[in-house]
């Protein structure tokens, strides 16, 4: 189901010693640190962040105005050393995400296109895994006031390709609003309970500016976790049965 402009990489176990830490600025002890100067992977869009600026600074170097894309993808299982209290989260679990750096282009549309191209994928994917019935919801969040006109055209671009998907602005979000910059997005879906559940989450992150240091610099990351995805399909079957 990834579409051709993405590339599929296979993440090892382990990144560089604070790559949680110095990019998300998370706090270290979430991540399990080795004594060799490495930690165990507790977010492959860090990952894949070093990555997409190690081929966004080969690209600048031919040409520093490069506004060629670079877009990866990956599976991974990531393991965070948090203790969870609630019974339904565990400290490891499987996460498959998207990672898409370019250059700006103004008015939001570098985000908002490859938004709407992470929310495309994972609408598709999860429906042809799970059911294309599945009871799905977008919501679209402007952290910042200028942003609004450019999340409308996203939200009717996605209404128009999925006429029955729920697609809404949440402006009240509180979810990881000092973690993404500018905009952000959530899927969730709806159990055969009536309750709603947090499937992908994405928007803009300032990784790759701080590492090029360029200002012009974009990054849209997201995952969705592939546990909840099994678990909708498997929840599903059952009430079938």
């Amino acid at each position: 189901m990834l579409p051709t402009e993405f590339e599929a990489l296979e993440l090892s176990p382990v990144c560089p010693l604070g790559t949680a830490s110095v990019l998300a600025e998370l706090a270290q002890d979430w991540s399990l640190s080795t004594i060799r100067n490495t930690e165990v992977v507790s977010d492959s869009t860090n990952v894949l962040a070093l990555e997409a600026t190690l081929r966004r600074r080969a690209l600048k170097h031919d040409d520093p105005r490069s506004a060629t894309p670079v877009n990866l993808a990956a599976s991974h299982r990531l393991l965070r050393t948090k203790n969870y209290e609630d019974p339904r989260l565990s400290s490891h679990f499987r996460v498959f995400s998207l990672c898409s750096a370019g250059r700006d282009r103004g008015g939001f549309h570098f985000e908002t296109e490859m938004m709407g191209r992470h929310i495309e994928f994972y609408i598709r994917a999860i429906r042809a895994f799970v059911s294309e019935s599945a009871a799905l919801g977008v919501s679209l969040t402007a952290l910042e006031t200028n942003a609004t006109s450019a999340l409308d055209l996203l939200a009717d671009r996605i209404r128009r390709e999925f006429a029955n998907v729920e697609v809404a602005l949440d402006p009240d979000r509180t979810a990881a609003r000092n973690y993404y910059r500018g905009v952000c997005f959530g899927i969730t879906r709806l159990s055969t309970t009536g309750e709603q559940r947090h499937l992908v989450d994405g928007g803009r992150v300032d990784w790759t500016q701080r590492l090029l240091g360029d200002a012009k610099e974009r990054l849209v990351i997201s995952g969705v976790g592939s546990d909840r995805v099994c678990d909708m399909r498997t929840e599903l079957n059952s009430s079938e049965v």
